[in-house]
């Protein structure tokens, strides 16, 4: 049967047929797992093999990938709003990617193209030459001295993996039965924020600052790990901590104890963690065993048009691994879920899990890793650990997703109410040019800024959002996305609406960094802390 045409609305959730009914369960609790055993009609001999990361050893890879999907044309008598959400090619957020050369005498070489294309670590100040471009380790990267000292080299002696352009560790089992074994493992090389530029200043100063940055960062990651570590963690503690930013390498440690999905007590996370992905290859083994073509047809066309759109360009989401393991994801936190379905750009909120929990694994850009050289049980992992955090994150955002969307709808209306009192004159002007906030607002709230912001600076963001609390995806988000907005205003306010609608959707954020990010959220806290107890100013309907 050829595959039906994307859906011509932006925005789509789509609720699972009869077929799963008597799966449901109205007061089935989050983490119960479904009987597979109780499902008389699954046959014991699968007739639709899944990848080979959910088969035995030695079986094939799944015949049944994504038909492909033609890129749709564009209607010219199309909303804005649809126009605004929809998108198959590139966004202005997803970058090329440097191509990096190995380390020479210590000094870490990049070779940039010399196309009119800018990257994420470009600055406004770099112009385009003829040949071949080595920037100078005095400006952005870090020269091998930096490289942080061992106490102990046994701790991180052990053997690599090769996979592509990556390595897998080669303790990859150890951290699958125990997360806290990256603790004692190398710490990351230090790098140097993308925006800071100190070339002009003295070598000895810079070497001073140098060290002090070093420092700085050493005592937040032992701070973090003495918290992590302790028999109990203390969650006030970590929300404080990670409200600044988590260290990459322990972000897989911290996400699911702020997500709930970690207990706090130590004794208890190992089992735990065995348990819940266990109860996941449940879920997936029951909703498959009956074969494709009794899958439901409705929710699966659309995730196998969505999933092929993920992160168009990425090497990491282009992969065959990937695409199928957040099928997988999709289809069964879907069917787990009939208020709302699957919905249109659920599969963004899922990669900064992916990617951070497949970083733990890999001594490379995750972005650049093929997912299908590591281990099946590896990738189980990442799979089901992406699974629940996403799940956990969906609970408190979930009224955005089912029928009519009200949240959405809801935190739009708020939006230009919190902007009308931060900053009037860009609200008036919008108003007087027509621009409705539903026409560029809704994608915001519905994907959380992804389709804005490149997956590390989201990645970046979420630290803040999870620290702030379960609510802070729908709560501590408006005030981000308000923030977002007036920091554009002197620019907007010079614009007609054509020129609103347009620039709106393709911001100049290619060279965000984390700074960018952090300045964003302090102004967000800034708005949060003086209008978030002024209800009064958001209307009657809260």
């Amino acid at each position: 049967m050829a595959a039906r045409p994307p859906p011509a609305r932006p925005h789509i959730g789509i609720s699972p047929s009869h077929r799963f009914s008597s799966y449901v369960i109205p007061d089935w609790a989050e983490d119960d797992a479904w009987d597979s055993g109780s499902d008389s009609e699954a046959p014991s001999n699968p007739s639709w093999n899944r990848s080979s990361s959910f088969s035995k050893q030695g079986s094939t890879s799944s015949s049944t990938a994504p038909k492909p999907v033609p890129r749709p044309n564009l209607n010219n008598s199309s909303s804005t709003l649809a126009f605004s959400y929809t998108h198959v090619s590139h966004p202005s957020s997803y970058t090329s990617k440097q191509e990096v050369q190995a380390p020479q005498n210590g000094w870490t070489i990049v070779r940039k193209s010399t196309d009119h294309r800018s990257s994420l670590d470009r600055h406004p100040s770099d112009k385009a030459k003829e040949g071949v471009v080595y920037e100078d380790a005095e400006g952005e990267m870090i020269v091998g001295e930096l490289e942080p000292e061992l106490a102990d080299p046994a701790a991180v002696s052990h053997t690599r993996l090769r996979a592509g352009d990556g390595f897998v560790r080669g303790d990859v089992q150890e951290i699958v039965n125990d997360p806290l074994h990256v603790v004692h493992r190398r710490p990351p090389p230090n790098k140097r924020p993308a925006h800071s530029r100190t070339s002009s200043i003295d070598p000895s100063l810079r070497s001073e600052k140098l060290d002090r940055e070093r420092s700085i960062r050493s005592s937040r990651r032992q701070k973090f790990i003495d918290c992590i570590t302790a028999e109990d963690v203390n969650m006030a503690t970590l929300r404080k901590l990670a409200w600044n930013g988590v260290p990459n390498d322990l972000r897989p440690i911290v996400w699911p104890l702020l997500l709930g999905y970690s207990p706090l007590p130590a004794p208890l996370r190992i089992p735990t963690l065995a348990r819940k992905r266990q109860e996941y290859l449940n879920l997936v083994e029951l909703a498959f065993s009956r074969g494709r073509e009794n899958l439901d047809q409705q929710i699966w066309h659309q995730i196998e048009i969505d999933v092929p759109r993920t992160r168009p360009g990425v090497p990491l989401w282009m992969q065959a691994a990937t695409q199928r393991s957040l099928e997988r994801i999709l289809y069964v936190w879907a069917i787990r879920h009939p208020a709302s379905g699957y919905v249109q750009g659920i599969n963004d909120l899922a990669t900064p899990f992916f990617q951070v929990f497949l970083s733990t694994y890999i001594d490379s850009d995750p972005e650049e890793f093929d997912p299908s050289v590591l281990p099946p049980n590896v990738l189980n992992a990442v799979e089901a650990d992406t699974f629940w955090c996403l799940s956990r994150l969906l609970d408190g955002i979930q009224d955005n997703y089912i029928a009519t969307q009200p949240g959405i709808h809801r935190s739009v209306k708020r939006m230009a109410e919190l902007v009308a009192r931060i900053d009037a004159p860009l609200a008036a002007h919008l108003v007087s040019e027509n621009v409705e906030f539903m026409q560029f607002a809704f994608r915001w709230m519905n994907c959380l800024l992804m389709r804005e912001i490149s997956v590390q600076n989201t990645i970046r963001m979420w630290d803040t959002y999870l620290a702030e609390g379960a609510d802070a995806f729908s709560q501590f988000h408006l005030y981000v996305c308000s923030a977002f907005l007036v920091r554009w205003s002197k620019k907007l306010r010079e614009m007609d609406f054509q020129g609103i609608i347009m620039f709106l959707q393709s911001l100049p954020t290619q060279g965000w960094g984390d700074h960018e990010i952090e300045l964003l959220l302090s102004e967000a806290f800034v708005h949060y802390s003086t209008w978030h107890n002024a209800q009064s100013h958001f209307g009657k309907n809260k």
